[in-house]
């Protein structure tokens, strides 16, 4: 016997008897101890095995492996061998800098599947050599035959020999939102996941009843365990600014090496020594990389995760704050996110009257209507004794904390009660009146559950259950005063099949009176003179904050679909609710469906598809796949184990802070405290802003380089001397990466960022209008500060003032431009017409810095001797700041004709 043996078998497909013999186990006395000590030294211990991650020295030496930093880190080699040593010094330090950034900001060790592994670490009963015994879930090995009571974590995968009104829950690993009913049965081969009721599954958690099974696969050879393999399979993606930084990066490395190679050719015949063709070339290749280009991003990313925070989103990953700006399709699981993940009684059929609920979850706040008219229950016969029974036979409790209502049991059994608590009937007192004396548990095989109470003079029974148990066993119903006439049963039937097409699960409820006898109940004491009581119809119900969070993303251009483990009309009727489609027909697909799709078919069904039911973590994870090959920028949201690898492989993986597994959390990019869907939206919102912000960066950022790069080669091609060296370009690059440029990571949002479309996803980073942008605000940097500098040269005859002179005005520049594309002056002016509008100070407060920060540049000696700078007069220093004024009308015209967005 070997795993693979073992994992070959359809265990849900074979009676126990034979289960039992394939695993050479015993139904009565498990395994030997020497047996389970042979077995576990064969097959190892039950634990999953986590994926190992990257190292972290690994990780940091990644970071340098960006083009845009190939060329600096030549350049300070080059520095290094001519013996120029503070400038190579000064080169390393940036590019050490920028990646100590990336490192801590970005690196996270890949612990998806060392958390899932955590997640069942348990302790778990079994028999043993015909003895009860406790030992850890580790050392499980296939035969052993496990114990279950209520409350216990499934240590493995059990083949169920024997229950007592067991159920299980299972939504971690299905995505079913209500507990399974367990029974020994055998299934059919083909029966999915959710529909194996003879099996049990790691990590699950009894809710109910006891059962034994015998342990059919352990650690990385359950469903959990494959489910990790899937996840190490799935391929990380990059996400949208990552791909465009890349591919701009690579195009901007070519451009430059190839002016670099020019600025040489034309400098070489030029210079008698090679150290100043080198200093050159260097100075160009300085001038050209935007070496603070990957740090303005991450910084900008950064800013907008705490942005999120504020707003429910955790982001545990920076490039998935832009993704969200890019999103154009949000699938979400049903439970709890789009939904209450709370059972609420919708409607209720009794004495020939539909009646309607309103309220919300499992807070006992709410009315009964009929004909949209509320009713006192209590005036209602028929419908009082529905709900009475509803509340008798029931195991659940409704609990109240901090105005905060919460089930202890079964959701289905919570939501009866809740529905009786809305028609005034307190469960405490009606249990005193009514003390129960029996209970038959629900049974699959019987479909219903039934309890036995005293009353006066007399016993009372009560039963609940599916449509079909409950009908065949009755022979007259109540009208609406309460009397008993004569059972229409094809009209209950016909209200109760009218109730499930609405996505309803439906319940049907019964009572008997008989004599007091004995206290015990049968199931030969049911089998026919029941009275019929009536209906309920429940489903998990829409957050109406949801439903506006959904109209807000398909105003935006965002696809919504919703894949879930709930049954197909379960499912479509939230998403009629919700208007997934728009306003047209609701497109459903069901695992089933999907499985004998070939990859066309899978494909289109996957575009068009608007809710996914009752699928298996594969075809979650296809659907994802299917998307992406269709250039969509997909966001998946989950909470189970069974979501983890679509989570992973999706652009956007967002996990549930609440009701999430730790296995979902890690998997995920960014998980929501609240697990309301309403926060995705608000997300997409800031995320948005975001992408917004990082192309003003962009557009801000790239013009100084442009324009340090063009003065070189303007110097060179001209015989001049070089008017910026490579030290003074990289202070000028690294303080308008930190003073002027970060400021823009704080810009506001503007009031239509919902209302347009996703970015195209295979939009470059530079469109048309942003290149444009760059070139014309590049030229007058040329011209501004290859002027002053000539200007200065030949009026004072002395090379660094000229240079100092030269640095000032392309700061003063860039001071003037940030100004000019920022919201500080509006905001400014806004705040005269209106005290309560709000000013945007950071761009100020950014300027402010770089004054203070040139001031030291100019005027102390540290600096001037290091950066071969000398002091200016504020004559000459006011010279330089008036030569770049002219700017500001240079971007008004820019942004009227051509504007960044």
């Amino acid at each position: 016997m070997t795993l693979e043996n073992l994992g070959l078998q359809q265990w849900h497909t074979i009676p126990k008897q034979e289960a039992a013999r394939l695993l050479h186990s015993n139904l009565d006395a498990g395994l030997t101890l020497a047996e389970a000590d042979r077995r576990h030294a064969q097959f190892g211990a039950n634990q999953l095995v986590a994926k190992p991650g990257k190292s972290a020295w690994l990780r940091f030496v990644l970071q340098f492996n960006q083009p845009l930093l190939y060329i600096l880190l030549a350049a300070g080699v080059i520095t290094a061998l001519l013996q120029e040593w503070v400038d190579s010094g000064v080169i390393f330090g940036v590019t050490t800098i920028n990646a100590i950034i990336g490192f801590v900001q970005e690196a996270r060790a890949e612990s998806a599947i060392a958390a899932l592994a955590k997640s069942v670490t348990t302790e778990t009963t079994l028999v043993r050599d015909g003895q009860t015994q406790r030992v850890p879930a580790d050392r499980l090995v296939p035969g052993d035959l496990v114990q279950l009571a209520a409350g216990d974590k499934i240590p493995a995968d059990l083949r169920l020999i024997e229950v007592s009104n067991l159920t299980v829950d299972e939504s971690g690993l299905t995505g079913e939102s209500v507990p399974i009913q367990k029974d020994t049965q055998p299934q059919e081969t083909a029966a999915a996941l959710a529909e194996r009721t003879s099996m049990a599954y790691m990590g699950s958690l009894v809710t109910s009843g006891q059962g034994q099974g015998l342990v059919v696969a352990i650690a990385n050879a359950t469903e959990m365990g494959r489910i990790s393999q899937l996840m190490e399979q799935s391929v990380d993606v990059e996400t949208p600014i990552v791909r465009k930084l890349a591919k701009f990066s690579k195009k901007l490395l070519y451009v430059v090496l190839g002016l670099a190679v020019l600025n040489f050719l034309v400098a070489l015949p030029q210079n008698e020594s090679w150290v100043e063709v080198f200093t050159t070339t260097v100075a160009f290749a300085v001038a050209a990389i935007p070496e603070g280009l990957p740090a303005i991003v991450t910084i900008t990313l950064a800013i907008g995760v705490s942005r999120l925070a504020r707003r429910n989103a955790i982001v545990r990953k920076l490039a998935a704050v832009e993704t969200l700006g890019s999103t154009t399709v949000i699938c979400s699981d049903k439970t709890g996110t789009l939904t209450e993940n709370q059972m609420t009684v919708q409607a209720i059929y009794a004495g020939r009257n539909l009646y309607t609920v309103t309220g919300v979850g499992y807070d006992p706040q709410g009315e009964i209507l009929l004909d949209d008219r509320p009713i006192a229950a209590r005036d209602l016969p028929a419908l009082s004794a529905c709900l009475q029974a509803g509340q008798l036979c029931n195991d659940a409790h409704l609990q109240a904390q901090n105005g905060h209502y919460t089930i202890v049991g079964d959701p289905t059994e919570g939501a009866l009660i809740v529905v009786a608590h809305k028609a005034g009937i307190n469960g405490q007192d009606l249990a005193a009146q009514l003390p129960r004396l029996g209970v038959i548990p629900f049974e699959s095989q019987f479909q219903y559950m039934a309890t036995v109470h005293q009353a006066a003079g007399q016993q009372s029974i009560y039963v609940k259950g599916s449509t079909e148990a409950i009908l065949q066993r009755c022979d007259r119903s109540l009208d609406e005063r309460g009397q008993p006439v004569d059972l229409d049963r094809d009209l209950i039937a016909q209200k109760a099949d009218d109730l499930a097409r609405q996505g309803l699960r439906v319940l049907a409820l019964a009572t008997q009176s008989r004599q007091n006898a004995t206290q015990s109940l049968s199931h030969a004491d049911l089998d026919r003179g029941l009275v019929f009581l009536g209906l309920q119809g429940m489903l998990d119900p829409p957050r109406p904050a949801a439903i506006a969070a959904v109209r807000a993303c398909q105003a935006a251009g965002i696809k919504v679909k919703m894949i879930t483990g709930d049954h197909v009309l379960t499912a479509t009727a939230i998403a009629r609710m919700m208007k997934l489609s728009g306003g047209e027909a609701i497109q459903s697909y069901s695992g089933q469906e999907l499985s004998k799709m070939d990859e066309r078919g899978f494909a289109t069904a996957a575009s068009d598809g608007n809710v996914f039911a009752r699928v298996a973590p594969e075809q979650k994870l296809r659907l994802v796949e299917a998307l992406q090959a269709k250039g969509e920028i997909v966001a998946m949201t989950g909470d189970g184990v069974n979501d983890a690898p679509a989570l992973k492989q999706a652009d956007l993986g967002i996990a549930m802070g609440i009701t999430g597994t730790e296995v979902s959390k890690e998997a995920a990019a960014m998980i929501l405290t609240d697990d309301n869907f309403a926060s995705i939206e608000a997300a997409v919102e800031e995320g948005r802003t975001v992408y917004q912000n990082l192309l003003r960066a962009i557009a801000f950022a790239l013009p100084v380089n442009g324009g340090e790069a063009l003065t070189i080669l303007v110097g060179v091609l001209l015989g001049t001397a070089l008017p910026i060296l490579p030290l003074q370009i990289l202070w000028i690059n690294m303080v308008s990466a930190t003073a002027l440029t970060i400021p823009l990571a704080f810009e506001p949002k503007s009031t239509d960022v919902m209302k347009s479309p996703p970015r195209n996803p295979n939009q470059p980073l530079l469109t048309a209008k942003l290149l444009r942008r760059i070139i014309i605000i590049s030229l007058f940097n040329v011209i501004a500060v290859f002027g002053s500098f000539e200007w200065a040269q030949q009026t004072t005859n002395n090379l660094a003032l000229a240079r100092t002179i030269a640095v000032n005005t392309l700061i003063s520049a860039e001071a003037f431009y940030l100004l000019s594309i920022t919201q500080f002056v509006p905001s400014l002016f806004a705040k005269l017409r209106d005290r309560r509008r709000s000013i945007a100070f950071a761009p100020a407060i950014g300027v402010a810095a770089i004054v203070v920060l040139q001031w030291l540049f100019v005027q102390w000696g540290v600096m001037n001797q290091l950066f071969q700078t000398v002091p200016l007069s504020f004559d000459l220093a006011a010279i330089s700041v008036l030569v770049s004024l002219p700017i500001v009308i240079v971007v008004k015209l820019l942004d009227r004709f051509n504007p960044i967005d």
